[in-house]
This record gives C-alpha cells, sequence and structure tokens, in this order.
C-alpha cells in the first residue's frame, strides 16, 4: 500500500497484528521499511487512514534513517576496519604472507586475514567463506537447541544456507529452513529468535493469531529481541 507526502510517494507494508483490537501499529526500520502491524478485521481503508495521520512522522523518521545509510561507510576490506560477529565487534588485520596458508582467524579480539598480496576482493571472498562456514557451525548447534522447545516438530528440519539481500530467515512449505550467514554476525538471543520464528512456520505458514502464540509461548520478549535485529541490519547486511 502507499500514500503521497509532500514530494515523495510513501510505501508500507501491511502486516497482521497478533492479540491487538482496534490500533494500527506503525513502525520505520533503520532500512526504510514501513511496517503497518494492523488487526485482522480492520478494512484496508482505515489501516490507510492511519498511516497518512502519521504521514509527518513516518517521512521525518525515513529522512533520519537515510541520512544514516548516507554516511555508512562502504567497506573497503583494509586493517583497522570494523566487523562483527555473534553481536560484538572485531578489528579487522590483514596480514600479508608468502608461504602460510591464506584463511582467517578470530584471535585476541582481532579477524585475522591472511592473503599473498593484499587485495580488497580477496580479503572480502576469504571474510564471506570464513562467515558461511562460521553460520554453517553456529545455526546447526542453535537449531539443535531451539528444537528442544517446540513440541510440534518431529523430525530436525533441513538447514540450509544462502545469502539473502533482505530476509535473515525463511521456511518452505515442506518445513526446509533457509537462513543467511549474515545473521551469524547478530547475537546469539537473535539467531536464536529467528531460528524459532522459522520453526512456529512450520506449524503455521502465514502469521496468523496461531503462529504469534507459538512464538509468545518459545520466546515471551521476542518483540525485544526482533526490534534489536531491526536496528543492527543496516550493519550486518555489509
Amino acid at each position: 500500500m502507499s500514500f503521497r507526502y509532500g514530494d515523495e510517494q510513501i510505501t508500507f507494508e501491511r502486516v497482521k497484528r497478533p492479540q491487538a483490537t482496534g490500533k494500527v501499529l506503525i513502525k520505520v526500520h533503520p532500512d526504510c521499511r514501513v511496517i503497518a502491524f494492523a488487526p485482522e478485521d480492520t478494512d484496508s481503508e482505515a489501516v490507510l487512514s492511519a498511516v497518512k495521520k502519521r504521514g509527518r512522522w513516518i517521512y521525518e523518521q525515513l529522512r533520519n534513517f537515510r541520512k544514516q545509510l548516507e554516511f555508512t561507510t562502504p567497506r573497503q576490506y583494509i586493517s583497522g576496519e570494523s566487523h562483527y560477529y555473534l553481536g560484538k565487534q572485531y578489528l579487522l588485520k590483514v596480514i600479508e604472507v608468502t608461504e602460510q596458508a591464506q584463511g582467517v582467524k578470530l584471535l585476541r579480539g582481532k579477524l585475522e586475514v591472511s592473503v599473498r598480496a593484499k587485495s580488497a576482493d580477496k580479503v572480502k571472498e576469504l571474510l564471506t567463506d570464513w562467515y558461511k562456514a562460521r553460520a554453517k557451525e553456529t545455526f546447526s548447534k542453535r537449531l539443535d537447541a531451539m528444537l528442544e522447545q517446540v513440541l510440534w516438530v518431529d523430525e530436525r528440519p533441513p538447514l540450509r544456507i544462502l545469502t539473502m539481500q533482505t530476509q535473515w530467515g525463511s521456511c518452505s512449505p515442506h518445513g526446509r529452513i533457509t537462513l543467511n550467514p549474515h545473521l551469524v554476525k547478530a547475537p546469539r538471543e537473535c539467531i536464536d529468535y529467528v531460528i524459532l520464528h522459522e520453526l512456529c512456520h512450520i506449524a503455521e505458514h502465514n502469521h496468523s493469531e496461531r503462529f504469534y502464540r507459538l512464538m509468545n509461548q518459545v520466546m515471551p520478549r521476542w518483540g525485544k529481541t526482533k526490534t534489536k535485529l531491526d536496528e543492527m541490519a543496516c550493519l550486518l547486511f555489509t
């Protein structure tokens, strides 16, 4: 859905608001997505009207987040940069080696990347591979831990690691869970939240009232964790 405010056409997504009546809840995320959480029985015109009333606030939020994105420095993959892993920041240290194998090590609070010749493309390639390997290992362990909390899943679902531009995870109609390797840069509770979210989709594929009931059972404070992850999105998707 969309509406015009000043010189801008603002597009937003409508999502069902669980366990709520009446009010439409509006959120603007750091990646400039606008979400309107509305009760299922609220008609589209009423949702649009509610969002339009917050037009100025939405416009200002979008403007502020875009300014932040403008000052997000593109990664150069050189020593001194800050990179995330499991919610913590690590300084990147690029080391030129002649005989030693090329690769990435996490040592003394630094991500050390050994390369034959200092090249941003090579450093990025090695880091990407390292993150994917850590993601595969970490997600597998956290999936096993989260399965102990979900009584509706009888068998361990297949797990796939796939780089996605805007999603942390997804669940196929057949129950295969796909997770974004960028997620391994987030704190562990955020990883657990995404895995639980997808496990709930095995029981209820839509964001229905039942889906949110399940989420509340397995992670009562999931909303705060989701907000934390959303706020870090700009930093982690790079």
